[in-house]
């Protein structure tokens, strides 16, 4: 592999490409680049996007099963494509994501992804841990399903699973006053303790490792600290350069991307994120998402009115 395939396309942290733009996807592959623009500063680039050109391809998804569908994988792998996927999959709670296929449907995609890609190329995501109440009742989370969808991992050969905590954004807190108004339970996150966070994430640990599974924390720093130096518990890379030149060889981007919440304990590799917050809202509508969902969309026009 040439010198020049340094390039690890992330596709993509601002949204969910296989679940909702796969078709858009495939269309800029195939003229062979993207045009991204900046968040903040709104510039424009284009991103070449030959193959000769991109070392490797990150999807993230919570739903794998349009991809498939359009057998973008294999369009993707025939046309010389390095593909890597971060799949989330959480227990069932139709609160926090209700918008998703069911939880057998996602781990078959899950399981086809393995079998023509191998176990090694894909990172489960059990991700965030949520603590909250309904209406002001007792304290729920989203834990139920874990052990189960642990099981499964285990017997298709994953050996990573990543996790971090719920975090706050103003934003949600716009979308539960918009939800509760159309009659929907009012929901509080909760915000766990730091000895909390660490039982939690000792007990996940402790049935992974029985399972062959690896744990790694993405951006919790001061829960990672708090393990010990005996724990098994690792910081993540979600897009972790080193490893997708293990895994492809090549010489991809090894630097790390500081441009992530690299002081939260953020151990990405750079690479280029072709999503756009804007132009990609994602209609899976996850309530505690930091990107731009279908629930903000009708907030912002319901405003404009």
């Amino acid at each position: 592999m040439s010198q020049n395939r340094a390039k690890i396309l992330s596709a993509s942290r601002r949204t969910d490409i296989p679940g909702w733009y796969t078709p858009w996807f495939l269309a800029q592959i195939t003229k062979g680049y993207f045009i991204i623009r900046n968040p903040y500063n709104q510039e424009s680039k284009r991103v070449d996007a030959r193959p000769e050109n991109i070392h490797s391809i990150v999807f993230w998804s919570k739903n794998f099963g349009p991809f498939q569908d359009l057998l973008a994988d294999q369009i993707l792998k025939d046309m010389g494509y390095h593909l890597y996927f971060n799949f989330t999959i959480n227990s069932r709670n139709e609160w926090l994501e209700p918008n998703l296929p069911g939880l057998s449907e996602r781990l078959g995609q899950a399981r086809r992804l393995c079998e023509k890609f191998d176990p090694e190329k894909l990172s489960w995501r059990f991700d965030p841990i949520c603590f909250y109440t309904l209406d002001n009742k007792e304290i729920e989370n989203n834990l139920n399903d874990f052990t189960m969808i642990a099981d499964a991992m285990a017997e298709m050969g994953i050996g990573r699973c990543v996790t971090s905590f719920y975090n706050g954004y103003k934003k949600i807190e716009a979308r539960v006053s918009h939800l509760s108004s159309r009659g929907n339970p009012h929901i509080c996150f909760i915000d766990p303790t730091i000895e909390k966070k660490q039982q939690v994430i000792q007990r996940m640990a402790a049935y992974l490792e029985q399972k062959n599974i690896d744990l790694h924390l993405c951006c919790e720093t001061s829960v990672f600290q708090t393990l010990g130096g005996k724990s098994h518990v690792k910081q993540n890379a979600c897009i972790d350069g080193k490893h997708l030149k293990r895994l492809f060889g090549g010489t991809p981007e090894t630097g790390k991307d500081y441009g992530q919440r690299s002081k939260l304990g953020c151990q990405c590799t750079r690479s280029i994120d072709i999503g756009a917050y804007a132009a990609h809202p994602c209609y899976h509508n996850c309530l505690f998402c930091y990107a731009n969902t279908g629930i903000d969309t009708q907030i912002r026009q319901g405003r404009s009115k």
